[in-house]
């Protein structure tokens, strides 16, 4: 029932959809309650119905009505059983126009109508169009020719796959705005102060919480471990998968376990996963990968909705995981009582600004790009990051480990004067994470110390914070967002400058030596 297409009682019209219809509730309730029918559990049925009340003989006409109602994110296509025609939508989800010989074609993607064209048309956000056999005609939502041109691809399938980027990684990188929009959008209630998961999980019910995971997903639980903590107050403990079922952990049926995977079938996180269970543990999956392995032995399904990852060394899965457990931790502040209502709606408003906020960062990629030719031939990097910005420090330094071979180091930045001090001299850069939030102070004082041992110091600050440029040799600003949340925004310059600085020295980026996409051995 759940299956594309979605069609009116009928059967005269039919549409299918990608994308999040974050009003669907309301809007199936009104539909309902003027006399619709519902087949399904999706909210891509809602706009089946909503078209057919609109149509009054033009099937485009009503579409454009329709989505005036609609708040969310699609890719819609829509028929009716008397018009020779697709009518079509797009916000967010990608939508491409294929044009041929007396036919016209839609799909989500160039790969697709590689077989049958090579000319395309690229829809935009708010873009209308009309395809029939004879040509196409694309409007904005108010049905105002707008001029889209067509392109002649020469791609070869593969790169096609690679929406015309050099590396699977460079376009997950550059996917990540649509990715969060994905993540977030439809979950968000801002005006309850909270945000709609899918949870059978009690809140109450819940003493203390492991976090399992490997690699990158082990850093978003690292971040994820703070917010918890933070917001809903409750003691959790974070640890590496392959760690976690030898050290015999106190878990009881009063214990949350969350298994973080972007394939839902890492072995070290499945086996600690089943450690935690047979303690008792309730369990739930942060997972990408649906009817993976981990999805069918949890109790409970967070999806991040970031798509297929094909580069080995993740990216977009990462930011979806910050988000995701950034979500979970303000659905549990709320469902204990321990989040107050405003500080959980400005959370949210925050959150809404992400998917912007990362498209400003990629917009930075020429000066990153400066930055790595600067520093590609460094034999070593240090990472320095404080309280979220701790693990983001890890994962700048394992994306640059993974995939250009250079010797990264990452800690907190307390911990520098410890012993990682002894490593700072005139070779070695040093990035660090100097974003505004209440440990700024602190870790100008870090940087510093830095400076003071002859390091060159990479900074990735506030977007306006002027003082920076005194104390470190290169800054990489990145957009003002709620502390909490910075690690979302921050990470995306240091897979770039991984990434640029791969390239340079000829790695493999999407497919380095000695790892796979998927652990699934110990």
């Amino acid at each position: 029932p759940n299956a594309h297409p979605h069609t009116t009682e009928d059967g005269t019209i039919a549409v299918i959809h990608n994308g999040i219809i974050e009003n669907y509730l309301e809007l199936k309730e009104a539909l309902r309650a003027r006399g619709h029918r519902f087949a399904s559990d999706t909210d891509s049925e809602v706009l089946a119905h909503l078209i057919e009340e609109k149509y009054r003989g033009n099937l485009f006409q009503a579409l454009k009505e329709a989505l005036k109602e609609v708040r969310g994110a699609y890719a819609v296509v829509a028929v009716h059983k008397d018009h020779q025609e697709l009518v079509a939508a797009r916000t967010v989800s990608p939508l491409v126009i294929g044009l041929g010989e007396g036919e016209n074609f839609l799909a989500s993607d160039v790969p697709a109508l590689l077989p049958y064209t090579r000319r395309v048309i690229f829809l935009h956000d708010g873009d209308l169009a009309r395809i029939t056999r004879e040509g196409v005609v694309v409007t904005d939502l108010e049905g105002r020719p707008v001029a889209r041109e067509a392109v002649e691809v020469d791609w070869t399938l593969e790169a096609a796959e690679k929406g015309g980027f050099p590396h699977y990684m460079l376009k997950e990188i550059y996917e990540q705005p649509w990715v969060l929009e994905n993540t977030l959008g439809g979950r968000l209630r801002e005006e309850e102060g909270d945000v709609e998961l899918g949870l059978s999980l009690d809140p109450k019910a819940i003493d203390r919480i492991h976090v399992i995971a490997c690699g990158t997903a082990s850093y978003a639980g690292w971040y994820g471990k703070y917010l918890l903590e933070a917001l809903a107050r409750i003691p959790t403990e974070w640890d590496v998968a392959s760690e976690y079922r030898y050290r015999d952990p106190l878990a009881d049926e009063r214990t949350l376990a969350i298994a973080i995977s972007q394939s839902g079938e890492t072995i070290d996180t499945l086996e600690g996963l089943r450690e935690a269970k047979a303690k008792g543990a309730r369990t739930l999956g942060v997972i990408n990968a649906k009817g993976s392995s981990i999805t069918r032995e949890v109790e409970d399904v967070l999806y991040i909705h970031a798509g297929p990852e094909i580069g080995v060394a993740s990216t977009k899965a990462y930011t979806a995981m910050l988000s995701a457990m950034a979500m979970l931790a303000v659905h549990l502040g709320r469902g204990r009582g321990i989040l107050s209502r405003e500080k959980a709606r400005e959370l949210i408003r925050e959150m809404r600004k992400l998917p912007r906020l990362v498209e400003e960062v990629l917009e930075k990629r020429p000066i990153i790009a400066h930055l790595a030719e600067k520093y590609h031939q460094a034999q070593d990097f240090l990472f320095l990051g404080r309280h979220v910005q701790a693990p983001t420090a890890y994962e700048g330094a394992l994306k640059l480990k993974e995939i250009s071979y250079i010797h990264a180091e990452a800690y907190p930045a307390g911990e520098m004067k410890h012993g990682p001090i002894a490593l700072i001299d005139e070779h070695l850069p040093v990035v660090v994470l100097a974003t505004q939030g209440p440990l700024y102070e602190k870790t100008l004082s870090n940087i510093q110390e830095v400076r003071a041992r002859g390091g060159k110091v990479i900074a990735i600050a506030t977007l306006g914070d002027a003082g920076i440029a005194k104390l470190a040799q290169d800054v990489l600003y990145v957009p003002e967002v709620h502390p909490l949340l910075a690690p979302i925004v921050s990470v995306v310059p240091l897979q770039l400058l991984a990434y640029e600085i791969a390239v340079l020295l000829g790695r493999d980026v999407d497919q380095p030596r000695n790892l796979a996409k998927s652990v699934t051995v110990e």
